[in-house]
């Protein structure tokens, strides 16, 4: 059984933070790391999201703009320091370039510059040991004054990531789904107002709903054989160092908390303790508040939860129809035809992940 660092890796609205707020029980055996690689995909010197582009004095007020990716697994290994196993949840688009662009590695993580005269030094691609730094972490790569993406560096033969496949070995992956329809428009409406003037998302990118880029990943996982092929719940013993392709869907999580996280538990090899379910004691919501104040306006159910309970009943589906006249009712023709748009394009990405579900 692997006791490897987990990576619960995500798209944005999924139910992620109440599933994380789970685990955040378990501080006896782990240590949990709250959605790091944000700080350097939205406001580092080698970000690729151009949401904060014309906004240094926001990039500089977030208090992370000098996060590389190398900063943050840096970050991540001192918290190993503890001596319990780290899990960690994060949002899988903020390892990959946005709108399908080819990934290439991230300088500060050994990437080496295909121009001549803009390498990097005694980098490697081990976390421990990245020292050199590259032209384009200055904020002016490729000879402008963009966003660093893309660097300029190298990429890995069908990696989509800006990390070095070497690294994501180093993490035992899983994965969690929501289907779009519900995601989506949670996600938008974070992005509007009156909710956009807490969270400082002032406008929506459908490029950010996250499931191209977790498919994408998932697929990579399974091909560099770091899960699989093993399905989670299926009878036989591991391999040595072999993980099982354990995705949760967050629908069958709020039907069925207890058994959707007990065998979550099995796959990751957590021994399940029904106390998990609960939190409510001053420690819990006080540290739940530490470790989500950075994304405000997106966690607040989770920061506010006592427990994680089954659904009164199992959830209906709307009809396209009534969902529709939802949105319209909320934000208007043009947010509910931009809701239904970005829904429509991400059901097939999901609809493959959840394919791969555990089955309960």
């Amino acid at each position: 059984m692997s006791t490897k660092p987990i990576f619960v890796a995500t798209h944005p609205r999924a139910c992620s933070t109440a599933f994380e707020r789970v685990f955040m029980t378990r501080r006896d055996i782990l240590t949990c790391v709250h959605e790091p690689f944000g700080d350097a995909f939205y406001f580092g010197p080698e970000r690729m999201s151009t949401r904060y582009e014309n906004d240094e004095q926001a990039r500089k007020d977030s208090g992370f703009a000098n996060s590389t990716f190398k900063t943050i697994f840096e970050r991540i290994e001192q918290e190993s320091k503890e001596g319990k196993r780290l899990f960690i949840k994060d949002i899988t688009h903020y390892l990959v370039p946005p709108n399908g662009q080819l990934a290439t590695i991230a300088p500060s993580l050994g990437g080496k510059t295909v121009k001549k005269g803009v390498g990097t030094n005694g980098i490697n691609s081990e976390i421990n040991g990245t020292n050199g730094t590259n032209g384009s972490l200055n904020g002016h790569a490729n000879g402008n004054h963009k966003a660093p993406f893309p660097y300029g560096t190298e990429s890995e033969a069908g990696n989509p990531t800006v990390v070095p496949a070497e690294i994501l070995k180093q993490f035992h992956f899983t994965f969690l789904i929501r289907h779009p329809r519900h995601s989506i428009p949670s996600y938008f409406r974070c992005t509007v107002p009156p909710l956009d003037n807490i969270t400082c998302f002032y406008d929506f990118m459908p490029s950010e709903a996250g499931y191209d880029e977790l498919r994408r990943v998932f697929d990579f996982l399974i091909e560099d054989k770091q899960v699989g092929p093993t399905r989670a719940g299926e009878h036989g013993e591991l391999g040595d160092g072999e993980v099982s392709i354990t995705v949760i869907d967050a629908d069958d999580l709020l039907d069925d908390p207890e058994a959707i996280i007990s065998a979550y538990c099995k796959e990751v090899g957590i021994k399940y303790d029904p106390q998990m379910l609960s939190w409510d004691t001053e420690e819990d919501h006080q540290r739940a508040k530490d470790a989500f104040e950075k994304w405000k306006g997106f966690h607040d159910d989770a920061i506010n939860s006592t427990s994680l309970k089954p659904r009164n009943s199992a959830h209906k589906s709307k009809t396209v129809e009534s969902e529709d006249k939802e949105w319209r009712e909320k934000y208007g023709n043009e947010g509910a035809k931009i809701i239904r748009e970005c829904v429509d394009a991400n059901i097939p990405d999901y609809e493959y992940l959840k394919s791969f579900a555990i089955k309960i």
